[in-house]
């Protein structure tokens, strides 16, 4: 079964299948891409929680930079959010964002527990 959770007509915030939860793509607001991954990151944890699981429980991050000379500062936040023992397999490329105000846009799976 596949389950959609806040769906519209372009996407679903999260879809579940199989005890693995893949989360749309989360952008942040503020200034520098530190503000910007805080928020972001803060967007993914209530996703993680609306899909029923946890930073623990993640299985990969794709993390797109509008420019990878902010690939330090992202790391120093990124890196203290992380659970100690529990990184996912992670990329990080660099792309044009959707606006041109965004500075970073992270992806997320990961695994829910199954009844």
């Amino acid at each position: 079964m596949i389950e959609r959770i806040e769906t519209s007509a372009r996407m679903s915030k999260i879809v579940k299948h199989n005890g693995v939860a893949y989360l749309c793509g989360q952008v942040g607001s503020g200034d520098t891409v530190a503000e910007q991954t805080r928020d972001c990151l803060s967007r993914v944890d209530a996703l993680l929680r609306d899909a029923g699981s946890s930073r623990e429980q993640m299985l990969q991050a794709i993390v797109w930079l509008a420019d990878m000379a902010d690939f330090a500062e992202m790391n120093e936040v990124w890196d203290a959010w992380v659970p100690e023992g529990h990184a996912p397999a992670r990329a990080c490329g660099e792309a044009k964002l959707a606006r041109a105000e965004l500075k970073v846009e992270i992806i997320v799976t990961a695994a829910y527990p199954v009844d």
